[in-house]
């Protein structure tokens, strides 16, 4: 028989009143047992609320922004009387203060080697949580006085990536110290030292996959025995053993992401942040609830090169994403909750990154701290603020809203993609006789072929000859596209738009000119769907009549290459066979392309293949 449960939070340590900044299921949702519900974020740390029984979803009871504790309730199930049962059973053994969290308990410094005798009083006292000198410190074969630091139990998490190394060799380390960090697939953690001493090597690298057990570094010890034998193994295993079954603890969050405090805040603060959390950033029994548990030790602030350990504050697909576009989170300011750095705001730091290289050799240094989009955080001047009615009468009109949407698309395009332009003039004599010829013979049709209509036809042709120009970048991969829609753009009252012309190389050059009619009459209109400006591979923007010689067209994302083409004009060309100048119509043609994808040979040889096809059409068939 289905029953109702209730799912609340588990204790989650010394904290209270965090805050939920994410739902990870809804109403109607099926999920098992240890599955997250939300995500929480206190001050320090963001951690994911797994579920302490199985069933459908009926209802969430928080919502993004809620602040919740240990006993608010997440969500209601429906359950059979199967996880009824183990969900009863499994709040029942539930204590009061609950160890750290399962996936990655807490890495205290274990309380050093007892006596034998004082071994049958531990009996009877509370466990303390596992140290990580149980697997995380080990002589160093032959060495004496020099230590090797394994991963300790991060929980069940196998084959972690190492994303960052936090010291290198000859720094000098303290007990908890972060050594590297790691990334599974929901959260990323620190790996902390066993012992102090100084780095003598580093055993791993960036893009390694560790696990429970894998060597870390090789410490030298500080002089004293101390470290040593209080990373020693013995006490901790031989306490849980003799120790009576205590009650399970609470299902405890599956995963937590470590994110020091603001770098802005007192140099105590990291020391604070690692004596409060565990490895990964999982929140350390505290000695206050109970005594259940061993407190972390907290490792002092160290000045010099244990700054870097501070760390700022980001989820792990922030920093993933910040690694991508190689950018050094402790430079971005956060404009989130708590100056949490956000996507936009590594974007923001990117673009500014770029007009930083591009501006003056004199601008002034950052020195005043201003919002970021006035770009202080790049070492640029701040934006002149101008009162420009001082100076005469002055005009304010709103921004059209597609002018706003393509404003930002083109900046964005313009400051995330490598442009590159290739120059090239097409001789476009016989093609016009050709083009005027036909329009005579479709006078009575109502069509009218531009230029623009052979231009697509001849970009498919050079799309299929070089495919890399129709294709895409997805992170490390190229999507190389089987199909070709081409996108022109038209010029509205509103601002430009883009409509896109599908499967251009099944339609000849008079349905590809009757398509181009209609859909740039719609987008004067104001009549142009969305549909129909989605799905392009390829981009023509032509000034047609209106003039000039060559520009750079910015590349439409997430097209790798655009097709700039000007008015075309009557020059004299010298003409081997008769040895005199002649008058031919020329057509200049600017081919933008992203150099992440395309290399100048390339370009170059499309360029080449689109003037050789405009100068003799029946090239087109071949």
């Amino acid at each position: 028989m289905a029953q109702t449960i209730e799912v609340q939070v588990p204790d989650i340590g010394d904290f209270e009143d965090v805050e939920v900044i994410e739902l990870l299921v809804k109403p109607g949702d099926r999920i098992e047992i240890e599955q997250s519900l939300i995500t929480v974020e206190s001050d320090k740390a963001s951690m994911e609320i797994p579920s302490e029984a199985a069933g459908i979803v009926q209802e969430l009871r928080v919502k993004v922004g809620d602040r919740v504790r240990k006993g608010s309730v997440v969500v209601t199930l429906q359950a059979g009387d199967a996880a009824a049962a183990a969900a009863a059973s499994s709040t029942a053994a539930a204590p009061a203060p609950a160890p750290a969290p399962a996936a990655a308990p807490a890495l205290a410094p274990a309380p050093g080697p007892a006596p034998a005798a004082a071994q049958p009083q531990a009996s009877t006292a509370p466990v303390p949580a596992p140290a990580p000198s149980a697997a995380g410190a080990a002589p160093a074969a032959g060495t004496g006085g020099e230590l090797e630091i394994d991963v300790p139990d991060i929980g069940d998490f196998a084959e972690v990536e190492v994303i960052e190394l936090l010291v290198k060799p000859g720094d000098m380390v303290e007990v908890e110290q972060g050594l590297i960090t790691v990334e599974s697939d929901k959260a990323s953690m620190e790996i902390p030292s066993a012992a102090a001493g100084r780095v003598k090597s580093l055993l791993v690298k960036v893009g390694d996959r560790v696990s429970k057990g894998s060597p870390l570094a090789v410490l030298e010890s500080a002089g004293s025995g101390g470290q040593p034998a209080a990373a020693a193994p013995a006490p901790a295993p031989q306490s849980a053993s003799a120790s009576a079954p205590g009650p399970a603890p609470a299902p405890a969050p599956a995963s937590m992401q470590y994110a020091a405090p603001d770098p802005s805040a007192p140099v105590a603060d990291p020391a604070v942040a690692r004596a409060s959390t565990g490895a990964g950033g999982s929140v350390a029994p505290s000695t206050s609830a109970g005594g259940n548990g061993a407190p972390a030790a907290p490792a002092a602030a160290v000045a010099g090169d244990d700054a870097h350990v501070v760390k700022p504050h980001a989820s792990p697909s922030v920093r993933k994403f910040a690694r991508e576009l190689g950018v050094d989170l402790s430079r971005v300011r956060g404009s989130g909750p708590r100056q949490r750095v956000t996507h936009d705001d590594v974007r923001a730091y990117v673009k500014g990154a770029v007009a930083s290289a591009m501006a003056p050799a004199q601008a002034a240094p950052a020195a005043a701290a201003v919002p970021s989009d006035a770009g202080a955080s790049l070492g640029l001047a701040a934006w002149p603020k101008v009162d420009f009615a001082k100076f005469g009468p002055v005009e304010r009109q709103a921004r059209a809203r597609i002018k706003k949407l393509s404003a930002a698309n083109l900046h964005r395009n313009w400051v995330m993609i490598p442009h590159v332009t290739n120059h090239e003039d097409a001789d476009i004599t016989s093609l016009e006789a050709f083009r005027v010829q036909i329009n005579r013979e479709l006078e009575k049709s109502g069509t009218k072929v531009t230029m623009l209509a052979f231009l697509v036809k001849a970009c498919v042709a050079a799309l299929q000859k070089f495919p890399e120009f129709n294709a895409s970048l997805d992170g490390d991969e190229l999507v190389l596209k089987r199909y070709y829609h081409i996108g022109f753009a038209a010029d509205t009252p509103n601002g430009l738009m883009v409509p896109v012309i599908r499967d251009a190389d099944r339609k000849g050059v008079v349905e590809i000119a009757r398509e181009t009619a209609e859909l740039a009459k719609k987008a004067r209109d104001g009549k142009l769907s969305p549909g129909e400006m989605q799905g392009g591979t390829f981009s023509i923007s032509s000034l047609g009549g209106i003039g000039g010689t060559y520009f750079t067209p910015i590349i439409n994302a997430p097209e790798v290459a655009i097709l700039g083409v000007c008015r075309s004009v009557m020059r004299p060309t010298w003409d081997e066979s008769t040895g005199s100048f002649v008058p031919r119509l020329i057509l200049p043609l600017s081919l933008s392309w992203d150099h992440r994808v395309v290399d100048g040979a390339a370009a170059a040889r499309f360029n080449s293949m689109l003037a050789q096809l405009l100068a003799d059409f029946r090239r087109a068939m071949i």
